[in-house]
């Protein structure tokens, strides 16, 4: 099974990308799925599906040839389905808070409850082979870093906090009914995230996995872009997440003879050359800007055969893992890939069995194997896109470094 992310800034062309891949595959044969991640989906609309302007299909997949669907979650839905006791519980919080009843219900939909259910559904498609590939049309970039975070948070929240918030929340229970109004969690709230947390078991190891996945990142030849993308592809790392390619979207043909055009085509010269520093050896597909929308499966085929001409789509173009645990003589080494990052920018913390990586105003928790977790010493050292991290010592219990 093959899954690709299409990340990047919003606006750059990442649902093309994604619906004209997904006809490149199901071309070859492969039963494929395109799913949004995007609250905001399009996918229909650049599939110009005769559908209503609110019709998801109930979040379920929308046939569009015999090998490729597409799927826009919808979260009414998706409550329904996973999200019941959970959704009831802090709806009667917030109604209890004093909001109005219908207002509660829609502040109880809360960050974090799409992306949890896009995840469910991954999972799911992958122990039922449901599909060959899926392809995911993601949000704009901090959208999607908070996606491919949910595991890592979910389990650190589940592994430190949920078994000794759910004994409270028991103990207490009796006392705060005769006390306050504010209703506590019920053994029933708990229950639900547990079962939420064992359908997503294993989620973690297909993101990361690069045999599996791999993110693709959508840009345009323009400065601000560029440095999005830079950051993506800096924080894509720091998740241990795979890029194999980046699709330089929207380039001005080079036969274009009218001289507005000229500073223009040379800009984004410039900008391509750069970005093949930046990203190098991560390979830059240009793409040529069309002369009109790109909507429609006729128009979504020649995307695909822009982009990738006679290549195939589901090759690792690119093979590296982001980090990696390095025996040496005296201890071990983690060995972390983070390009376009200064010694300024990185707080390391580590806490016994957890390695916590800040970089500006991301945090990743980074779980140490057990013959590392007891060492006390830890020291750092940048050098050009790799952070090596050395752990070494005896078992002194938690550390910080």
């Amino acid at each position: 099974m093959r899954i690709i992310l299409f990340a990047g800034k919003g606006g750059v062309g990442k649902t093309s990308v994604a619906a004209a891949t997904g006809i490149k595959t199901s071309q070859m044969g492969h039963k494929t799925v395109v799913m949004s991640l995007d609250v905001a989906h399009s996918l229909a609309d650049i599939f110009d599906l005769d559908r209503g302007l609110l019709d998801q299909n109930k979040g379920q997949p929308i046939k569009i040839n015999s090998k490729l669907w597409i799927q826009e979650l919808d979260i009414q839905e998706e409550i329904q389905r996973y999200w019941g006791d959970i959704h009831a519980y802090l709806s009667s919080l917030f109604n209890t808070a004093g909001l109005d009843e219908v207002l509660a219900e829609e502040l109880a939909i809360l960050p974090g409850m799409e992306e949890i259910s896009l995840l469910l559904y991954i999972n799911q498609y992958v122990r039922e082979r449901k599909f060959d590939v899926v392809l995911l049309d993601c949000a704009p970039t901090g959208e999607s870093l908070r996606f491919i975070s949910i595991p890592t948070t979910l389990e650190w929240y589940m592994n430190k906090i949920f078994k000794v918030e759910r004994k409270f929340a028991k103990y207490l229970r009796p006392v705060a009914k005769r006390v306050t109004d504010v209703p506590l969690p019920g053994d029933d709230y708990f229950q639900a995230i547990e079962d939420l947390y064992n359908k997503l078991k294993g989620v973690d190891k297909i993101l990361v996995d690069p045999a599996t996945t791999s993110v693709r990142l959508v840009t345009n030849p323009e400065k601000v872009v560029l440095k999005e993308t830079q950051r993506a592809f800096m924080y894509f790392c720091l998740y241990k997440m795979s890029i194999d390619a980046i699709i330089m979207n929207r380039m001005l043909p080079g036969n274009v003879q009218d001289t507005y055009f000229n500073d223009w085509i040379t800009r984004q010269q410039h900008h391509l050359e750069k970005a093949k520093n930046y990203f190098s050896p991560v390979p830059i597909f240009p793409v040529n800007l069309f002369g009109g929308e790109v909507i429609g499966y006729g128009h979504l085929e020649r995307l695909a055969d822009e982009i990738y001409g006679a290549k195939n789509p589901l090759e690792r173009f690119f093979k590296e893992n982001p980090y990696q645990f390095i025996k040496e003589n005296n201890g071990y080494r983690l060995k972390l890939k983070l390009p376009f990052v200064l010694k300024k920018d990185i707080d390391l913390n580590k806490r016994y069995d957890e390695l916590v990586v800040r970089i500006g105003g991301f945090k990743r928790h980074i779980l140490l194997p057990r013959q590392v977790a007891p060492l006390n010493s830890v020291t750092a050292k940048l050098e050009e896109e790799y952070l090596n991290i050395f752990f070494s010592g005896g078992n002194h219990g938690r550390e910080k470094g």
